[in-house]
């Protein structure tokens, strides 16, 4: 379909905008909704007024995904087990990135709306503090103090130690063959001391409904889970990087698809993501294999 001239400036500011909002919301659906949302509101307007495009459509993504996280954590609040955000896997390249990567994610999670969109606009989306201003509706000296707060809660998140991409794909391939093959020995040497692990099947497929914490308690689940392996094999789809993390995508018992991302510091991994819920993996490639019906309990065993 040949683009109008009023598709021209958001076509070239789409991607962008539907990163800020799944930095936003942490879903990939959500985000596309908000941002289709955003081009119809944009079609609505005299564009020939407009002198900065790229700042209107910011503030216009920004209040969408304000809105929409206040239905967002009412939901968050009734699921089942921890939340994690749908998985971004292998993101282009060529992509405009950035290093938000999947425990900052969680991190934002944790901050409030306004702090979120300050800190996503200023720190990560390099707008001056006076478009964030405009974009929620905040004066300018309320933005950077909301910047500042959600930088002092995130710092701890931020990666003090980060591995390349190949050492970090290595240690994924040594977790899988590990856990996999019950190797308990080799597995321990992995995991930091202060190791953790958070499943997500949000109530869809089984899985464990606390965080683990310790390399005891991770340990522990392993073990139990060697037996698992052994009678019904995980099946490796691929290692890929998992919103910035070192992971892979794999077939467990049951025909669930998981993907497992690695946090990793100084060589050891320090957490564990496990994404299982269906509803989080129905873009991710790879991931579209036959699956027993979740019903059946008995074909399908809780990992984390």
């Amino acid at each position: 379909m040949t683009e109008t001239p009023a598709d021209l400036p958001f076509s070239a500011l789409r991607p962008r905008l539907v990163r800020l909002a799944y930095r936003m919301l942490g879903s990939v659906a959500d985000a596309e909704d908000v941002v289709h949302d955003a081009y119809l509101r944009w079609l609505a307007t005299d564009r020939g007024t407009i002198r900065q495009p790229a700042a209107l459509l910011h503030t216009i993504v920004t209040r969408l995904c304000l809105n929409e996280l206040k239905s967002a954590r009412r939901r968050r609040e009734t699921y089942v087990g921890p939340w994690l955000p749908e998985p971004i896997v292998d993101a282009e390249e060529t992509e405009d990135i950035d290093d938000i990567t999947l425990p900052l994610m969680i991190a934002l999670e944790r901050l409030s709306p306004l702090e979120r969109a300050a800190f996503l606009l200023h720190d990560v989306f390099g707008m001056g503090f006076d478009d964030v201003a405009s974009a929620i509706g905040r004066d300018t000296a309320a933005c950077r103090k909301l910047a500042s707060r959600a930088r002092d809660h995130i710092r701890a998140a931020r990666p003090r130690f980060p591995v390349t991409k190949e050492q970090g794909l290595e240690i994924a391939a040594a977790f899988f063959t590990a856990s996999r093959h019950g190797d308990l020995d080799r597995l321990r040497l992995l995991l930091a001391d202060d190791v953790t692990a958070r499943a997500d099947g949000g109530g869809k497929v089984p899985a464990s409904q606390d965080p683990l914490n310790g390399i005891e308690a991770v340990m522990a689940r392993h073990a139990q889970l060697a037996q698992e392996f052994e009678r019904s094999p995980s099946r490796l789809l691929r290692y890929a990087v998992i919103d910035g993390l070192p992971g892979f995508l794999s077939v467990e018992g049951g025909g669930i698809v998981q993907t497992t991302a690695l946090q990793i510091e100084r060589g050891r991994i320090v957490a564990l993501y496990i994404t299982r819920n269906p509803d989080k993996l129905r873009r991710v490639d790879g991931a579209s294999v036959h699956r027993k019906d979740p019903a059946d309990a008995t074909a399908m065993r809780v990992t984390v």
